[in-house]
């Protein structure tokens, strides 16, 4: 490592004054037992003294319930020119916010009935049959397909479909962090953690030299969608990106350039350095962190 964001007299909540060096361009792991002062040094000390740090984590990217895949990405505005410029009609039409929507459930989707004293029941649109569209939008196609079958289908599927630069560009990021398998209209509030984590990276994943940080980012995931998390830490790290991880899974630390260690223990007995170097000569430190590793 050759430049370092430098803290200097850190002494947020329990930080014992400490002085860290963190590597520039590098994927860097902040570890430590529970308590230790891993947040406080990132989250207190480094984003007040580097506030253009981008903070990825696991929640919602959109409470609206009218959100959905392609909405998000953007790649809608672009299906939607599409279809408008094809069959020379407006572009709202397409929009099931707007012009096109299914008039009985409002473009929703469902319809909800209320009833007394509980939770009202939701039940599939009978008019649109859940697709959210008027009937006489789905009259218009791009090569053989309506709107509806566009959004039912894969980001995998609709980058052998699409020839638009701009949307294969957004696709194709989707595809390398992993989400070849979600649906364009698949709605944003049934994603999971993990999943909204992947978006926030897909967009970042050709940028160059940010500062990334996440917050024990394979908290819930399964083992094989860790590796896919990492690969993509990789890139941004190649890319030229800091990325900064606060993690106490093993396999992460293995992937890491270098590891920022903080312990002893909890609480007053943490918040000191026990070790800050490349990540392979951790494991002479003395440290708990390091007797995990040597077990791992």
């Amino acid at each position: 490592a050759k430049d370092f964001f430098t803290l200097s007299n850190a002494t947020s909540n329990n930080l014992k004054n400490i002085n860290v060096d963190i590597p520039k361009g590098l994927f860097t792991v902040i570890s430590g037992v529970a308590g230790s002062g891993k947040s406080s040094l990132i989250f207190n000390e480094f984003v007040k003294h580097y506030p253009e740090s981008i903070i990825i984590d696991q929640s919602a990217l959109h409470k609206s319930s009218r959100s959905n895949l392609a909405t998000y990405t953007k790649i809608m505005d672009i299906i939607r020119d599409l279809y408008a410029k094809k069959h020379d009609v407006k572009k709202s039409l397409f929009s099931f916010n707007s012009e096109g929507a299914c008039e009985n459930c409002k473009g929703k989707g469902y319809t909800v009935v209320e009833l007394a004293f509980m939770a009202g029941v939701k039940s599939v649109c009978t008019h649109c049959d859940g697709n959210q569209y008027k009937k006489e939008v789905l009259q218009y196609k791009l090569g053989t397909y309506n709107i509806v079958e566009i959004l039912k289908m894969t980001v995998s599927e609709a980058m052998v479909f699409f020839e638009n630069k701009k949307i294969s560009k957004i696709l194709q990021t989707l595809e390398e962090v992993g989400l070849g398998y979600l649906a364009l209209g698949q709605m944003m509030d049934t994603l999971s953690g993990g999943e909204c984590q992947r978006i926030k990276l897909a967009s970042e994943l050709h940028k160059k030299g940010n500062i990334y940080i996440l917050d024990e980012p394979t908290t819930g995931l399964h083992m094989a969608n860790v590796q896919d998390l990492l690969s993509i830490l990789n890139q941004l790290a190649n890319n030229g990106s800091s990325v900064i991880v606060i993690e106490h899974n093993t396999e992460v630390m293995k992937y890491a350039d270098w590891i920022i260690d903080l312990g002893p223990e909890a609480g007053k007995r943490g918040g000191e350095i026990m070790y800050s170097g490349p990540a392979k000569d951790i494991v002479q430190a003395q440290s708990i962190t390091s007797d995990f590793l040597k077990m791992a």
